[in-house]
């Protein structure tokens, strides 16, 4: 039998969700005005995220980045390309998309490989 493990779950999403040894982010959005500081903000909670799924930045598997207006896309990167650890760069994508609130410029989903049970 398949098990789907579910942490932090409310009726309308799950912040994590793990199957088959992979950890399945849910979409998170940072605290800021600048896009810098919410994407600074945002990666410390795919932190604690990775961590609480039992996995790390060097295990990531894919990402997904949207941002509120692609002219942001330099200012981003420069905050991504310093957390991403040297040579685990994981698949990624990003486009623009309307936000969740208007006052959101970068949101950042996560799918990474479970190194602990």
């Amino acid at each position: 039998m398949t098990q789907i493990t579910r942490i932090d779950t409310s009726a309308r999403m799950s912040k994590i969700v793990k199957h088959n040894g992979v950890a399945y982010l849910c979409g998170q959005v940072g605290a800021g005005d600048t896009v810098t500081e919410q994407t600074q903000d945002c990666l410390a909670r795919v932190d604690a995220l990775l961590e609480k799924a039992g996995s790390s930045r060097e295990h990531m598997l894919q990402a997904v980045i949207w941002l509120a207006d692609m002219a942001d896309f330099a200012e981003m990167n420069a905050v991504w390309d310093a957390w991403v650890p040297e040579g685990h760069a994981p698949a990624r994508a990003c486009g623009e998309a309307k936000l969740a609130r208007d006052v959101l410029k970068v949101e950042i989903i996560v799918t990474a490989a479970v190194i602990d049970g």
